[in-house]
């Protein structure tokens, strides 16, 4: 019966709250009359405590609307709540007081004792904070009765961890109660928080087994990559689901709340370890300097776009022909020194009115096609965009005086299986060729796949996980290499300041995944069971795909640079005449629609190129 009422109790008006407080204030004040005059009321009377009493509690009301010391909701009563009625009760001390002594100053006595006023403040937050704890302790005991929670634990047993649990312990409407802490700490294990013990998280299979832990909350700030791979990794194992507390900077007004506690995200145990940056090279590099960025409003170029900001350029110009992206973009920058221009970087004339107007002195070229299957089954416009533009780019570069022509490049150029590689191998062969004839100073960088890019894997699978599975993957053996999108910006910023021209900088992209493995980690993450609550299925490897992918092409090798995550591929320079006459020869054919002499002659010009899983493999016998 106590239960199906304390369920059914709804949130009371804030009238009442202050009501209450207000008739607190009052019976304090009197009590520390009382008190002050030893109960003798013969004597409280001939003192006329009355206007006391009416000051010190019109004083109390003011400040009470205005600190809001009413506003925390009772049964989740906390820390902040009792700081908060401290404040608004020290402030009604300190108008009262000061009341008293203008009143002294003209009547020459009190007409309230201060140490009436003391015993009222004290008096007042104790049974005003009192009240609130009591109603609170009845809401947990009876409404924690209703329905059984589920055991949790919290990694992390510092303030970030406290605060953590002092959320879940005051959330009424959570299902969880916090069982136990872990802690690395030898230092912390075995000493206890608020009820619950410290464990070594060495012993989280036992810890689970005796409290029947559910899931785990990474609370701890600066938490490495690998520290983080290897919780997430012993949890899964043991069935824990595992969530985490934000960064702290991500905390609204400095203060967490329970429903910014989620669940890792696949991409945070992708990442890696922050990196270093030769910043005052950069800034030097790139202040004060008009910057255009081809491809824009992609993912790569968007990313560049919002760092490259940071160090202060004179002007950003922003090329795309994708709409939406670059509308999104304008709303979400809105800044005086970017300028928009939806155009394609084929057409010559529109690309050089744009340089005219701004003369660029770096360029960063993002611009291209990207996708395997779709190139593929599309080689015509892979060649037009992939090589056409970006020999129309560099040529326009060269003609309007930059200094800088940076490249971006992926790890499918080396030893292609497919036109959207080699298209990309073409590109880099020519921007290489380049620059020895001209002041510019032509850089391309290379590397793998970007976290969260434009229909890239992981937000592929997060979609079929939503929909309830299946998960398909092309082959169990598949291999991919990962970089977050900042990194992959923060290193091209890097190599092209640190570039002479004519490089190929090439980025360590740490160690391959397997795509297999990626989706199950998803799954378990999500809470469910691969090939059990949601299946994986093999469709085969699509036209074009690789099982693996290299950033070396054979006869390459490394050359080391002053950054540990950047280096160089030695390789042999092309001829800039001999590839720009191929060049022509691949837009003679593609504009004739000759699509098997445009791809024979591709293979020509770069002779690793085997087809796989395509209709060109007739070409390589």
């Amino acid at each position: 019966m106590i239960k199906k009422f304390i369920s059914q109790i709804k949130i009371q008006p804030r009238w009442l709250i202050i009501s209450l407080d207000i008739i607190i204030v009052s019976i304090s004040t009197f009590l520390g009359f009382l008190l002050r005059f030893n109960f003798e009321f013969n004597e409280l009377q001939e003192f006329n405590y009355v206007p006391g009493i009416i000051v010190n509690t019109l004083f109390a009301l003011i400040t009470i609307t205005i600190t809001k010391s009413y506003a925390g909701i009772i049964r989740y009563t906390g820390i902040i709540d009792g700081i908060r009625l401290l404040k608004s009760l020290f402030i009604t001390l300190l108008l009262t007081t000061f009341s008293n002594l203008i009143y002294f100053y003209f009547f020459e006595y009190n007409y309230i004792p201060n140490s009436v006023i003391f015993i009222s403040f004290l008096a007042s937050f104790l049974f005003m904070f009192s009240y609130r704890l009591l109603i609170k302790s009845v809401f947990i005991y009876y409404g924690a009765t209703i329905k059984r929670k589920t055991s949790i634990a919290i990694y992390g047993a510092g303030q970030m961890g406290l605060i953590t649990k002092h959320l879940v312990d005051d959330d009424q409407k959570s299902e969880y109660k916090i069982a136990a802490f872990f802690e690395d700490d030898a230092t912390k294990v075995g000493k206890e928080i608020n009820g619950s013990i410290i464990y070594s998280f060495a012993s989280l299979n036992e810890i689970k087994e005796k409290y029947n832990i559910k899931e785990l909350i990474i609370a701890i700030n600066n938490i490495s990559i690998k520290r983080k791979n290897e919780i997430v990794d012993k949890c899964l194992v043991n069935d824990i689901k595992v969530r985490k507390v934000p960064d702290l900077n991500s905390w609204v007004k400095g203060e967490l709340s329970i429903n910014q506690i989620r669940e890792i995200d696949i991409n945070e145990l992708l990442e890696r370890d922050s990196i270093s940056l030769n910043n005052q090279d950069l800034i030097d590099q790139l202040k004060n300097k008009v910057i255009c960025i081809t491809g824009g409003a992609g993912s790569i170029g968007s990313e560049l776009v919002r760092q490259l900001l940071a160090y202060n350029p004179k002007k950003l110009i922003i090329i795309d022909q994708a709409e939406s992206d670059l509308f999104e973009l304008i709303n979400e920058l809105n800044s005086d020194i970017i300028s928009y221009h939806i155009a394609d970087i084929t057409n010559e004339l529109r690309i050089s009115a744009i340089f005219e107007t701004y003369n660029p002195e770096i360029v960063y070229h993002t611009a291209a096609y990207k996708h395997v299957p779709l190139m593929e089954n599309n080689p015509f416009e892979a060649i037009i965009c992939n090589v056409f533009g970006t020999q129309t780019v560099a040529k326009l570069s060269i003609k309007y005086n930059v200094e800088r022509f940076v490249m971006v490049s992926t790890d499918k150029a080396v030893n292609p299986t497919n036109i959207m590689g080699a298209s990309k191998r073409i590109a880099e062969m020519y921007v290489q060729s380049l620059d020895a004839h001209h002041s510019t100073a032509f850089i391309t960088t290379r590397f793998g796949n970007v976290l969260g890019s434009n229909g890239s894997v992981i937000p592929f699978f997060k979609k079929q996980i939503k929909k309830g599975g299946p998960i398909t993957v092309t082959h169990p053996e598949i291999t991919r290499y990962f970089m977050t999108i900042s990194e992959a910006c923060e290193l091209i910023l890097e190599a092209g300041c640190m570039g002479k021209g004519g490089e190929i900088f090439i980025f360590d992209m740490g160690e391959s995944v397997k795509i297999v493995d990626l989706a199950k980690k998803m799954i378990k993450l999500s809470g469910f069971e691969p090939f059990k609550d949601i299946d994986i299925v093999y469709t085969g490897l699509r036209n074009g795909e690789k099982l693996f992918e290299e950033l070396l092409i054979k006869g390459e090798n490394n050359l080391p640079t002053h950054h540990p995550k950047i280096m160089i591929a030695s390789t042999n320079v092309p001829n800039h005449e001999s590839i720009s006459k191929d060049i022509d020869q691949l837009l003679y054919f593609s504009n004739r629609n000759e699509e098997f002499n445009m791809v024979s002659m591709m293979k020509k010009l770069v002779p690793e190129y085997k087809s796989n899983s395509s209709i060109y493999q007739v070409l390589d016998k």
